[in-house]
């Protein structure tokens, strides 16, 4: 199981700039934290995957869980991409890609998918409960190819097996 570890990463896309992960987790009416670690730059099915979460995001909200997306490139390239969406949760620049190793993101390919993301990198969703007293790592899904991602229902469903644990 992935360790919760606190990081500070650039946002580009929401006020918490710069985006420190404790800080944000220890609102107190937020229940859950969704990251999601994307590929890369050219990835289509990352940007489908924000895109039907920005379209979904109120039944987030309804649930007090939030997403923050984690972009593997630079802070540049990382607003580039996010100017083709409006998206209502943060976009953070790991440009180092220190982040996504800390949070174990899959590659693939040994060296050579270390070298580059398109080819090597493999998203990541890690579902975080806000709610205890120390935030901590509830679940975490490792896809196995680019596309192998969890659904907006299943992630909803996670974080209502979060609430229901609660009650």
């Amino acid at each position: 199981m992935v360790e919760l570890t606190d990081f500070e990463l650039p946002n580009v896309t929401t006020a918490f700039d710069p985006f420190q992960l404790l800080d944000y987790a220890a609102d107190p009416d937020r229940k859950a934290l969704v990251l999601l670690f994307l590929r890369d730059y050219h990835c289509p099915k990352c940007r489908n995957q924000v895109e039907t979460i920005a379209e979904r995001y109120e039944e987030f909200e309804a649930r007090n869980a939030d997403v923050v997306a984690v972009l593997p490139e630079p802070v540049d390239r990382t607003r580039t991409w996010a100017k083709s969406s409006e998206l209502p949760f943060p976009l953070l620049a790991d440009g180092s890609k220190t982040v996504g190793e800390q949070y174990d993101q899959p590659t693939r390919f040994g060296a050579l998918g270390g070298l580059h993301d398109m080819i090597g990198r493999m998203p990541e969703a890690v579902v975080i409960e806000a709610t205890a007293t120390e935030p901590i790592v509830d679940s975490v899904y490792r896809g196995n190819s680019p596309g192998d991602r969890p659904s907006v229902a299943e992630l909803l469903a996670r974080i209502d097996s979060i609430r229901s644990v609660e009650a």
